[in-house]
């Protein structure tokens, strides 16, 4: 009788596994949606306050400073305490803060606006993926974590289409609140109707000392190869959605909403299509190899490199199918490369983990790109500074290709 009341909290966390996964995707796309309205209404910021790229760059760059500051203090926290309560106050905190945007009338304002959103968002980002992986086992995770990481895609076209549609309409303001109130609804339901698991209810991998403690994911070759592939890709990706719908905007001629128009529908098509593709690729081969989920990660970076190359400087007139090709081939590698995160490290220090991947990969990756292209462009132009991110791609595949002799066998792969 003992040990059915020990585990029978476990099993009704498990019956709540699916709701949990839509309201934390749910969540995760009304995230992406308030980070990507700046780059779609960056334009008019900078037309009203007359800042230079490189200051327009900085706000997300503000973002990720507080996001890397406040990712080892809740990571401790989400290894230690309950994250469901820990997941819904960051959620209210972000949506709060995405109402204060009323209030901003200076660049300064909305300089500190980001930087208190990116507390918020930092306790999501870190307690989602980690409380998920108690739902389901190691084989299974690459499947769940490509739909909750769908939303960022998903979330990052309807940020640009928003920006691009109210912005010019009603001011750049009016965009930020559509993300506010759904944040906090999801976050009522999620405290009603999900249960938290047990911590390692699902895993099967041997709990090693690498794995299961915070010196040992300094000495983990697998989570270390994976989160410095990971800043790479992030630096491209980060700095090339910044400054995007800018560069249709500036270089190719287009106006601020029909560059948000073609840019979010690029982007839904793409993350949709690419990303599930690339779980579905990885899941299969993982079945024959256990490298599969950094291996396919260091194609995707690889095969976007030239078609990004066109997109910068190509003629226009390749400009719209080679933007569609370069997304779609980046977009892959998400379920996969945050999958092999997730399983590189044990239950006992995983909200700790993904807080230092998020620190590592943000710290070298789109916290400073957005800043660098804007400088680079300052002093040279636009495409020359969108061409810095062509480099960080080839070294995440090298360091990706390398790292893949360290992936963990998981039961159900092959070596």
């Amino acid at each position: 009788m003992a040990t059915f009341d020990r585990e029978r909290p476990v099993m009704h966390a498990a019956k709540t596994a699916g709701m949990a996964l839509f309201l934390l995707t749910c969540l995760n796309l009304f995230n992406f949606i308030d980070r990507y309205i700046l780059p779609g209404v960056q334009p008019l910021i900078k037309a009203e306050f007359g800042v230079s790229d490189e200051r327009m760059g900085a706000l997300t760059t503000a973002f990720f400073i507080t996001y890397m500051i406040a990712a080892p203090i809740t990571g401790w926290l989400g290894d230690r305490f309950p994250r469901k309560p820990l997941i819904i106050i960051g959620a209210l905190l972000w949506s709060v803060a995405t109402l204060l945007t009323a209030r901003v009338h200076s660049y300064e304002m909305l300089y500190f606006r980001h930087a208190v959103v990116g507390i918020g968002e930092a306790t999501f980002s870190i307690f989602a993926p980690a409380l998920l992986a108690d739902y389901y086992p190691e084989i299974d995770r690459n499947r769940i974590l490509t739909i909750f990481y769908t939303a960022i895609p998903v979330g990052a076209a309807l940020g640009y289409l928003t920006g691009g549609m109210l912005g010019p309409r009603y001011g750049w303001r009016a965009p930020f609140f559509i993300a506010a109130l759904p944040g906090v609804v999801i976050a009522l339901l999620f405290w009603m109707f999900v249960r938290e698991p047990q911590r390692g209810a699902a895993d099967s991998i041997a709990p090693t000392l690498n794995r299961t403690t915070f010196g040992g994911l300094f000495r983990n070759p697998a989570y270390l190869a994976a989160t410095l592939g990971m800043a790479m890709m992030v630096f491209s990706m980060g700095g090339i959605s910044v400054w995007l719908p800018t560069f249709f905007n500036r270089c190719a001629g287009y106006s601020l909403a029909v560059a948000n128009q073609y840019i979010g529908g690029i982007t839904v098509f793409d993350g949709i299509v690419g990303t599930w593709l690339g779980g579905w690729l990885a899941r299969r081969w993982l079945k024959h190899d256990h490298r599969a989920l950094y291996l396919l990660s260091a194609v995707s970076a690889g095969l976007t490199i030239p078609f990004a190359a066109v997109a910068f400087f190509g003629p226009r007139g390749l400009l719209l199918p080679a933007v569609l090709l370069a997304e779609f081939f980046l977009f892959m590698n998400t379920g996969p490369l945050n999958t092999a995160i997730v399983n590189s490290i044990g239950a006992s220090v995983r909200s700790t983990a993904i807080a230092v991947n998020l620190f590592v990969i943000h710290s070298l990756g789109d916290a400073s790109s957005p800043t660098i292209i804007g400088w680079v462009s300052d002093r040279s132009s636009l495409p020359k500074g969108m061409g810095v991110t062509l480099i960080s791609l080839v070294v995440s595949a090298l360091v990706l290709v390398f790292g893949s002799r360290f992936a963990p066998l998981l039961e159900g792969s092959e070596k």
